[in-house]
């Protein structure tokens, strides 16, 4: 389960495309989650996933 905090949702998201996935879309597949529900959360704290960097800034 994704934590609902959209902070603590970013440093969920964003340790575990560090250290476990490479792509977004690997994390969303593997872990069953709605690729969309997590950006435009994370969108609305200002933070854009950016594909070269595999995370979001």
């Amino acid at each position: 389960m994704l934590p609902k905090d959209p902070v603590m949702l970013l440093s969920f998201i964003n340790t575990k495309l560090r250290d476990e996935y490479e792509s977004l879309e690997a994390l969303c597949e593997d872990l069953g989650q709605d690729r969309g529900c997590i950006e435009k959360t994370l969108a609305d704290i200002d933070y854009l996933y950016d594909r070269k960097l595999n995370k979001f800034v």
